[in-house]
């Protein structure tokens, strides 16, 4: 095999740009879905049937169907929609957090819900309502049990933000089709897309593991 390293030099400055946007996509996307996570996860508890019912309906929509049919959705329906124009950048930052918060809402559920009944009657019984129990009593304790799931949802999110590059965001696997497709080339822009990622997912895990573990401490 005649791997060409003369033209992943050529390329170095398109991958290191592509790699911060693919970090950005992922933070974002995570950053939302978080917000959007803990409201529809909460919202899905909530003794309101009605919006209960539209919680579990979007977690059901979003989790059913692959995140590549979203995207084009969004890409081609949504985004025109909102601004008159196709923009990837922002389809993919939509998708992403979108699909985001419906896994994290599970994640904050399942958190909340593996709290003990009686940390929130003892919160109540101190005057506290039901909104104060929760972000005070409830949410910490949950927080700390939700790290790992949390963990493992963005890092899903970092090679997830890959197929941004199907609707012309300028992310890292979209340099490698570029390279490939210039030089009609597969090892060089897909071997060095992967080790990318690879170095990206395995550095987020070793920060979370620390995190957990200190965590774990107090």
């Amino acid at each position: 095999m005649d791997f060409r390293f003369d033209i992943l030099v050529e390329y170095i400055p398109f991958f290191v740009k592509g790699t911060l946007l693919t970090i950005g996509l992922s933070l974002v996307g995570i950053l939302i879905g978080t917000v959007l996570g803990l409201l529809i996860g909460l919202g899905k508890m909530m003794r309101n049937k009605p919006i209960a019912f539209l919680c579990s309906c979007y977690i059901t929509f979003f989790r059913g169907t692959p995140l590549y049919v979203q995207l084009l959705l969004i890409h081609f329906g949504v985004v025109p929609l909102l601004t008159g124009n196709t923009n990837g950048i922002l389809a993919s930052i939509i998708a992403l957090s979108l699909i985001a918060g419906a896994y994290i809402s599970e994640i904050f559920r399942a958190g909340i819900q593996s709290i003990d009944k009686g940390q929130m009657e003892a919160a109540r019984s101190l005057g506290m309502n039901h909104v104060q129990s929760m972000k005070d009593v409830i949410l910490p304790q949950a927080f700390k049990r939700m790290i790992p799931p949390l963990g493992n949802e963005f890092i899903v999110l970092i090679k997830e933000s890959s197929l941004a590059s199907l609707v012309a965001a300028p992310e890292l696997m979209y340099y490698g089709r570029a390279l490939g497709s210039q030089y009609f080339r597969v090892w060089e822009p897909y071997l060095t897309a992967a080790l990318i990622y690879l170095v990206l997912t395995t550095s987020l895990s070793y920060l979370l593991n620390r995190l957990e573990r200190r965590l774990a401490t107090e």
